[in-house]
C-alpha cells in the first residue's frame, strides 16, 4: 500500500493526523531508487503515521496544510537530483522534460525548490520542526558556488529557514531525529546527531573541529573559497572526518561529522521495506513517471564509491566507503522482480554508483578511513589497492541461473581501471559473455593526462588497455559488441590544445560520439570549484578554464568533428590553437577545406600537410 498523498487517504486509513509530512519535488514513485521512497518507508517502519506531500503548488500556504499540522515535522526534499539540474541543461537552457514528473510534464516544482517549500512552511506553521535533505540540500549545506547564479549562495540551511539539515544517504539520521522528536525533546536542541547540519549563534560555536573560512571571506576571495572546498572535501570520511564549521555573519553553520554509512544487517533491512516499485495510480492517465522504466528491473547493490571522479557528487554525499548488501538479499529482490506483472524475463542492473565495487579498496581504511587528498585509482591505482570480483561474480551468476530470468545486465558504471587490476580475469570474461547487451558504457571521459589529472580520472591507457582486452574477449566469445565511451569537454584544465588532443584520438581510433557531455559545474564538487576560482583546490595552482559559451562551443564541435554542422567552428578551434595541418586532405586531418578553398601545389599533387608523399587521391 502506498503511504497517504492526500487527505482523505489519511483518513481512510483511521489516522486522527499524521507524525510527519515528507514534502518532494518528485511525482511518488515507492521504489528503492528514489530517496523520498526509502526514506519514508523507514519512518514508517519505526511506527510514524507520514503522509507524502507530492509536488505541492507553492504559489501559496494551502497546498502545505492539505494534512493539517503534522504532530512532529516536516521534512522536505526536491527530489532525486538538484531542482536545478532537472529544470537547466549544461548551457543554462530550460529542459523541455522532466523525466520525474508525470508525463514529463514541466513546471510541477520550482526552482530551488528546497527553498521554496521550507519558506512555505514556515509562513503556514510558523515555528514547526523543518528537517532538509537530499541531494539538493546534501550538496549545498556550505556556501558554495552557484553556477546558475554565478555567485555564492549561502548555506541552504539559512536560506530555507530550516532547523537541521541531514546530509549523505539519510536514513540513521532520519531514524535519530523522529525518535527524539518524538520523545519530546525540542529540535534547537538537536545538535549532535552524526550526519547533520545545524546553526548557532556564533557564540555557541563548539570547539573542536575544522573552520572554513566564513561565507563573507569565500565572497571576496577565491583563493578562500578553494581552501573552503578542500577542509570540506577531506573531512567526509565517517572514521577520521572532523566536525567543521563556517562563519555566516552572526550564525554558525556547524557540520558534524559523517554518519557512519549502514552496516550490511542495515543496509539489507532498507532495501526489504515494502515498497510497491512502481509509481502511483493516480500518474496512470497522465502517462505514467518515465524515471521509473530504467530502474524498475534494477538492483542496488552497493554505496560509496572510492573512485571519487572529482567532477562527481557522489563522495560528498555518498562517501568514498563501500558499503553493500548481502547476497542473500540481492537474490531474494531478484526472485521478487521476478513476480512482477511487467517482467520479462530481463534484471536491467545490478549496480550502484560503481557497480563493480563489493569491497573497499584496501585494509587500512577499514580502521583509519580513506586517505585524505589521494585517490585509490588516480592518476594510477594504489599500490596498496586489492581489487577482488569474485564475490560480485558468485552473485552474478546466481541471479542468472534463477528460473525466469532470462538475461542480467550490468549498465552501472563499472570501474575499467580496477578490473584491470583484478589478477584473475574470470569476472572480465564473464561480463563479456553474459552481461554486456551489445554494447558497454564505460567513461574515459578525455584523453589528455592534464585534463584527466583535474578530473581526478586514470590516463588513457588504462583505457586503451581495458578495449583492447574487451574486443579480444568479445571475440573469444564469438560475439560482435561495441564500446560506448561517455567523454567531457570543457572541464576545467582543457583548453584548446587539450580539445584538439581528444579530437584526434577519437579519429585514430575512429570513434564517433554521438553525444557530448559539456562540463556541468554542479555545487559541492572539486571540478565546480575548479570552474569558479580558476585554482586547483589541492595545489592552488591556476587552472585554465573555458567559460564563454562559444569557447565551450569550440570544444564540444572539436569532439564531434565529422558532423558538417560542426565545420565552421572546428576551422576556428584548430587555426586557435595553432593546429591548421589539421585542415587538409591527409588522413590525419580532421577537416577539408572549404570547397572555395584552393589547396596547394603539394596538396593537389598528392602530398600531405607535412610535405611527405600520400596516396594520390
Amino acid at each position: 500500500m502506498f503511504l497517504p498523498i492526500t487527505a482523505q487517504e489519511v483518513e481512510d486509513r483511521g489516522w486522527d493526523g499524521v507524525d510527519f509530512v515528507y514534502v518532494t519535488g518528485d511525482a511518488y514513485v515507492d521504489h528503492p531508487s528514489f530517496g523520498a521512497a526509502i526514506i519514508t518507508r523507514v519512518m514508517e517502519a519505526e511506527g510514524y503515521n507520514v503522509a507524502v506531500l507530492v509536488q505541492p503548488d507553492w504559489h501559496s500556504t494551502e497546498d502545505f496544510k492539505r494534512f493539517g499540522r503534522p504532530r512532529l515535522g516536516f521534512m522536505v526534499s526536491s527530489g532525486n537530483i538538484d531542482s536545478m539540474v532537472a529544470h537547466y541543461t549544461a548551457a543554462k537552457k530550460h529542459r523541455s522534460q522532466d523525466a520525474y514528473s508525470p508525463g514529463k510534464v514541466m513546471g510541477l516544482r520550482p526552482d530551488r525548490a528546497v527553498i521554496v517549500y521550507c519558506n512555505r512552511i514556515r509562513e503556514a506553521y510558523g515555528d514547526i520542526p523543518i528537517i532538509i535533505g537530499g541531494l539538493e540540500a546534501s550538496l549545498r549545506r556550505f556556501a558554495h558556488y552557484d553556477y546558475w547564479d554565478d555567485k555564492i549562495r549561502r548555506s541552504i540551511l539559512f536560506d530555507s529557514q530550516a532547523d537541521i539539515l541531514s546530509f549523505g544517504m539519510g536514513e540513521n539520521q532520519t531514524i535519530e531525529i523522529c525518535r527524539r522528536l518524538s520523545n519530546g525533546e525540542d529540535i534547537s536542541s538537536i545538535r549532535d546527531v552524526r550526519g547533520t547540519c545545524y546553526a548557532c549563534d556564533v557564540t555557541e560555536t563548539p570547539l573542536c573541529g575544522a573552520e572554513c573560512p566564513s561565507f563573507e571571506n569565500v565572497i571576496k576571495s577565491k583563493k578562500e573559497y578553494a581552501v573552503s572546498c578542500r577542509i570540506q572535501q577531506d573531512e567526509q570520511d565517517h572514521i577520521r572526518g572532523k566536525l567543521i564549521k563556517q562563519r555566516h555573519g552572526n550564525k554558525m553553520l556547524v557540520q558534524n561529522p559523517p554518519m557512519p554509512p549502514l552496516t550490511q544487517e542495515e543496509m539489507d533491512w532498507v532495501y526489504s521495506l515494502p515498497y510497491e516499485r512502481k509509481y502511483h495510480p493516480v500518474y496512470e492517465e497522465q502517462g505514467g513517471v518515465p524515471a521509473i522504466e530504467e530502474v524498475e528491473f534494477s538492483i542496488t547493490h552497493n554505496r560509496g564509491c572510492f573512485g571519487a571522479c572529482n567532477f562527481c557528487s557522489i563522495a560528498f554525499h555518498q562517501g568514498r566507503s563501500i558499503t553493500t548488501r548481502s547476497k542473500e538479499s540481492i537474490v531474494n529482490e531478484a526472485k521478487l522482480l521476478t513476480t512482477l506483472p511487467n517482467f520479462k524475463g530481463y534484471i536491467h542492473d545490478i549496480g550502484g554508483p560503481t557497480a563493480n565495487f563489493r569491497r573497499s579498496s584496501c585494509l587500512k581504511q577499514l580502521d583509519h578511513g580513506l586517505c585524505k587528498g589521494k585517490k585509490c585509482l588516480a592518476p594510477t591505482p594504489c599500490k596498496a589497492l586489492t581489487a577482488d570480483h569474485s564475490e560480485y561474480l558468485d552473485i552474478l551468476r546466481t541471479v542468472r541461473e534463477l528460473p525466469k530470468v532470462k538475461k542480467v545486465f550490468i549498465r552501472s558504471g563499472i570501474r575499467y581501471d580496477y578490473m584491470l587490476k583484478d589478477e584473475d580475469d574470470t569476472f572480465f570474461r564473464e561480463l563479456v559473455k553474459y552481461h554486456v547487451s551489445g554494447q558497454l558504457k564505460v567513461a574515459p571521459e578525455h584523453c589528455s593526462a592534464v585534463v584527466l589529472d583535474k578530473m581526478g580520472k586514470p590516463h588513457i591507457d588504462a583505457y586503451i588497455d581495458f578495449s583492447r582486452k574487451y574486443f579480444q574477449l568479445s571475440d573469444d566469445a564469438g560475439k560482435e559488441q561495441y564500446l560506448v565511451p561517455y567523454l567531457m569537454s570543457s572541464h576545467p584544465g582543457s583548453t584548446l590544445k587539450e580539445a584538439v588532443e581528444l579530437a584526434v584520438f577519437l579519429k585514430k581510433r575512429k570513434i564517433r560520439p554521438e553525444q557530448v557531455q559539456d562540463f556541468y559545474p554542479t555545487p559541492g564538487t572539486i571540478s565546480t570549484c575548479m570552474f569558479y576560482t580558476g585554482l586547483d583546490p589541492y595545489t592552488m595552482q591556476e587552472v585554465y578554464v573555458a567559460k564563454t559559451p562559444h569557447d565551450k562551443a569550440l570544444q564540444r564541435a572539436l569532439l564531434q568533428y565529422y558532423e558538417p554542422r560542426n565545420r565552421d567552428l572546428v576551422e576556428e578551434a584548430l587555426r586557435k590553437a595553432g593546429r591548421a595541418d589539421l585542415i587538409g586532405f591527409s588522413e590525419k586531418c580532421l577537416i577539408k577545406p572549404k570547397a572555395n578553398t584552393r589547396p596547394d601545389i603539394r596538396q593537389r599533387k598528392g602530398y600531405g600537410n607535412y610535405g611527405k608523399k600520400k596516396n594520390k587521391f
